[in-house]
């Protein structure tokens, strides 16, 4: 009878943990890894299926690295109010991230004017700069969306060239922007956009923006 006791005895399987507190040869399952993909960004494959070709046409370059490029985009937000209500900026600086895509640094007052009852130290504005992806997908929507909601828009000046191939642009308003919601804005606010190029010249420059779709004033030529 003992024998056939034995015998039922279930016997001990390997899941089973050792009593002295060992760990199980078990191993542990393998999670899934989230890999999130990159979305090609338009206007950067443009610049080098299209862009670098036109223009090297026109100017006759030889080598694609001579052809001129944007190197950044920066975005400048001055707050004058800012010295009766200092709240305002943070409410800028707020809508400017949503508009860029990237956090901006605020700029403050280097020294204290009495006239315009300004303290060193205190914050006066702020700015963010844009390159490589960012950049080209901040320029894709200022063209492409922004811009044609100006209201009686007729054209950007081509005039606001520095010498160096760098162009400035000034909006009077920020609710162009998709990301602005109008209901909800308490104060409007313009900013300068400066484009920074790689061209030793304005008219390459110009070209450059051109090609990129920039909406630059068409001028009339005169026969007479």
């Amino acid at each position: 009878m003992a024998n056939e006791k034995k015998e039922k005895k279930a016997p001990k399987t390997e899941k089973q943990e050792d009593p002295k507190g060992k760990k199980s040869s078990k191993k542990p399952e393998s999670k899934e890894v989230f890999v999130e993909e990159k979305i090609p960004v338009r206007l950067q494959d443009f610049y080098k299926s299209d862009v670098v070709k036109t223009l090297s046409t026109r100017y006759g370059y030889k080598n694609p690295y001579q052809v001129p490029k944007l190197e950044k985009i920066s975005i400048n937000v001055g707050v004058g109010a800012a010295t009766q209500d200092p709240k305002i900026v943070d409410v800028i600086v707020k809508e400017l991230e949503n508009i860029a895509g990237q956090k901006p640094v605020v700029v403050k007052a280097k020294k204290s004017v009495s006239n315009f009852k300004l303290r060193e130290g205190m914050k006066i504005g702020c700015k963010v700069t844009l390159r490589k992806a960012r950049m080209y997908e901040f320029l894709d929507k200022l063209i492409n969306i922004s811009i044609p909601r100006i209201r009686d828009f007729k054209g950007i000046p081509d005039k606001s060239f520095d010498g160096n191939g760098n162009y400035t642009l000034g909006l009077k308003e920020h609710v162009i922007f998709p990301e602005v919601n109008i209901d909800n804005v308490t104060k409007h606010f313009g900013m300068d956009i400066t484009f920074v190029t790689s061209a030793h010249t304005d008219d390459e420059a110009r070209e450059l923006l051109r090609a990129f779709g920039m909406p630059f004033v068409k001028r009339e030529v005169s026969l007479n």
